[in-house]
């Protein structure tokens, strides 16, 4: 019988309104996802293995050298904007959850 490794840690990553469309959805309502770190590995670290496997999200979520976010969708770890209590190459905790939730934009 396989063991499950104990020192595995996961972040839960929310893809909300818009931003659906990136990963399957229909741009509306939320998507769950549960991505397994290393520990030591950055909020940047998890966004990029995430955004890989869904190419429409990497183009939309990082500037065009994939060194930085882009402008249209706001990045969000345990219900703060980054910036507050986390940087993108802040590392992360098991449990952390990131949101990805698009910008809205109209007068």
């Amino acid at each position: 019988m396989a063991q499950v490794a104990r020192d595995s840690l996961t972040a839960q990553i929310e893809v909300t309104t818009w931003v659906t469309k990136h990963v399957g959805g229909d741009g509306s309502g939320s998507k769950l996802f549960t991505e397994p770190f290393a520990p030591g590995e950055t909020v940047r670290q998890v966004l990029r293995r995430f955004t890989a496997r869904h190419p429409e999200l990497d183009a939309a979520l990082w500037s065009p050298d994939h060194t930085e976010l882009g402008e249209h969708i706001e990045v969000i770890v345990n219900d703060a904007v980054l910036g507050v209590t986390h940087e993108l190459d802040s590392p992360l905790k098991d449990g952390d959850r990131i949101t990805l939730l698009g910008q809205f934009m109209g007068g």
